[in-house]
């Protein structure tokens, strides 16, 4: 692979690795009643890291890639949330469950330096156009509890 040099870009490669792990490890272990359950969602969280950490890369603009770094990292923990359920409901031996967390560890904390470096390094900054800027807005939400007036 050589595009944009992804296969240069070592949390790239351990994420895809990861994944791979999973879908070799992991989800074959798990029984046939939780195929569209619990083995699907692992599977698309697991492929999720890589295809963020790629997508980013191929931003060309730091917030960019560092908004598909955290989505990337939103999806690893949430594979580690299904392997740590698959683990507690007898899906997954000790020794797989320790092996896969510790992986699980070591690629957050090399995303996270990642997300350091990108920020650090600001790259692209110069390619948005005098006058604009960019910034992260924040979404208003409701609370309301429904069946109540919006008034109260």
């Amino acid at each position: 692979m050589t595009v944009m040099n992804l296969d240069k870009l070592e949390v790239w490669i351990r994420a895809k690795d990861f994944a791979v792990m999973i879908y070799k490890e992991v989800a074959p272990g798990l029984p046939a009643d939780e195929k569209w359950n619990l083995t699907q969602q692992l599977k698309r969280a697991a492929q999720s890291v890589p295809a963020n950490i790629a997508e980013g890369h191929g931003r060309y603009h730091y917030l960019d890639n560092v908004r598909f770094c955290y989505y990337a990292r939103g999806s690893l923990t949430e594979v580690q949330s299904h392997v740590a359920l698959a683990h507690e409901l007898g899906y997954l031996p000790d020794e797989t469950y320790q092996r896969i967390t510790v992986q699980a560890e070591s690629i957050g904390k090399q995303l996270n330096n990642y997300i350091a470096y990108l920020k650090r390094s600001r790259q692209g900054e110069k390619d948005i156009p005098t006058g604009y800027t960019t910034r992260e807005e924040t979404s208003s939400y409701s609370l309301d509890n429904p069946g109540e007036s919006p008034n109260h």
